[in-house]
Formats: structure tokens, C-alpha cells, sequence
């Protein structure tokens, strides 16, 4: 405080200046001249301190000292925290935003990939009714022409099987007609097919896959005519060539 500086100020001026001699009493004119005319001692000064501003200035430098806290800091060295700079915090600020917005940037990247690859979104069975009608109808139609038999006139099976099948399905039908070719002949069987419904799982453009119910009668037309019906479901993939779907494979859903 300025008060405290200027008793500091003063004791220094008071320390270093010399002492102001105490003036010697007056003469008294009533005495002989024998005092008069003797030489004057002369007295020793006194030096005057100033106790009260001593006292005073003692008392301003405890008062300005510091007081000690409670872990016996004095209250000007209490060691305080560290302080952080602000400039520090911003580039770890933008540093986990840049993390952040990258993450964000990869995860929306993969989510849109994966929408554009699922297969739900490539099915137009969901979407395009009229290729749906065209394909279920196409499929049934071979369905029931390449599992349909007559023994009076096997080429009619034939052409039926070189039309609308292809690939793999080529040979399962001739293996799952094979017993029927077999008895055909001597038992005088007559197998039909009739498609009583399907469902389209999968269409992509010329490719589709096709749930296919269906009832078959077998018929013995000999000396012991018999009729045995069965009921038959299995999965059908088709393909398009041209203007006619063709089975290009069949499961039966047995191994």
C-alpha cells in the first residue's frame, strides 16, 4: 500500500541523517561575568529517536506481511495450480471432432454400400407386378409341361423338356423321370401335373427364383386301371432367354 511505502521511505531518511544537536539554554543575564566569560563547553548532542514512528512503521511491516493459510503457506508463496493456456484445448478439440466426422464419414459410407447391395432392394417381385405375373405364369406353364408323362406318346415329353429347361435341369429331370420312363410301357402310366400355385421369391432382371405347388395323378391304364394323386412343392431357379423363361434348376429340398 502506498501508506506502508511511504513509512518505509521515512525510517530509511530518519537512518541516514545525521542527529539534530540539542540547543544549549539561554544565557541568564542575572549571572557574573565570570560565566560569561568562560568558554562554552560544548555539550554532547543527543540523538532523538523517533520512537513512536519506529513502533509505528514495526507495526505497518507486521500488519503488511502476509498471513499464513492453513497448511502453513504464507498467503503470497501458496503454491496454486498450474494454469492451462486456452490455446492448447483448441487443437484437441478439433482433433476429436476431425476422429469423430471421420467415424460418422465411414459408418454412412458402409450403411450406403450395404443398402445398395441388399438384396431386397435388387428384388423388383416386391415392385414390378407385371414381370411378377409374366414369370409365374411362364414357369407354371413348364412346370406342368416337363413333369407331365404319356406313355403313348413320350416325344411329347421330350420336346417339353428340350423347351423349357436348361443347365442343371437337363439332367435332375431326366433322373426324377427315370422310374416313370421305366414302368411306363408295361404299367401304361399316364402322369399329370397341374401347377396349383407359386410364388416368386426373387426377380433381378432375367433371373428368378420360384416357389412352385403342385398336384400330380398317376394313372394305370391297363387291365387294373388305378389312379394315385400326391401332392408335390419345390423351388424352381429361371432364367430368361429371349421371350421364354426357362427352368435352369431344381430343388426338391431333399438330400
Amino acid at each position: 500500500m502506498s501508506t506502508t511505502r511511504h513509512l518505509v521511505n521515512r525510517r530509511r531518511r530518519l537512518a541516514t541523517s545525521p542527529s539534530r544537536p540539542v540547543a544549549p539554554p539561554a544565557e541568564n543575564p542575572a549571572e557574573g561575568t565570570e560565566e560569561s566569560d568562560a568558554p562554552r563547553r560544548r555539550q554532547k548532542p543527543e540523538t532523538v529517536t523517533p520512537v513512536a514512528e519506529t513502533e509505528t512503521e514495526t507495526q505497518v511491516q507486521a500488519e503488511a506481511q502476509p498471513e499464513a493459510d492453513e497448511d502453513g503457506h504464507p498467503e503470497q508463496t501458496r503454491p496454486r495450480p498450474a494454469s492451462r493456456r486456452p490455446g492448447t484445448r483448441l487443437p484437441a478439440v478439433l482433433c476429436a471432432l476431425t476422429v469423430l466426422l471421420g467415424a460418422f464419414a465411414a459408418w454412412a459410407f458402409a450403411s450406403a454400400a450395404s443398402l445398395r447391395d441388399e438384396p431386397a432392394r435388387q428384388n423388383t417381385a416386391l415392385t414390378d407386378i407385371a414381370r411378377t405375373s409374366e414369370v409365374k405364369g411362364r414357369i407354371s406353364e413348364a412346370v406342368g409341361a416337363v413333369f407331365s408323362y404319356d406313355y403313348a406318346s413320350p416325344a411329347r415329353s421330350d420336346r417339353a423338356a428340350s423347351t423349357y429347361l436348361t443347365g442343371r435341369a437337363v439332367q435332375q429331370h431326366k433322373d426324377m423321370l427315370a422310374e416313370v420312363r421305366a414302368q411306363a410301357p408295361r404299367q401304361k402310366l399316364v402322369l399329370t401335373t397341374t401347377v396349383t400355385g407359386s410364388g416368386v421369391e426373387y426377380l433381378d432382371g432375367d433371373r428368378a427364383r420360384l416357389l412352385i405347388f403342385a398336384d400330380q395323378s398317376n394313372t394305370r391304364t391297363g387291365k387294373d386301371e388305378e389312379t394315385t394323386y400326391a401332392a408335390a412343392m419345390f423351388a424352381v431357379d429361371a432364367v430368361r432367354r429371349g421371350d421364354t423363361w426357362q427352368i435352369a434348376a431344381i430343388d426338391t429340398f431333399t438330400r
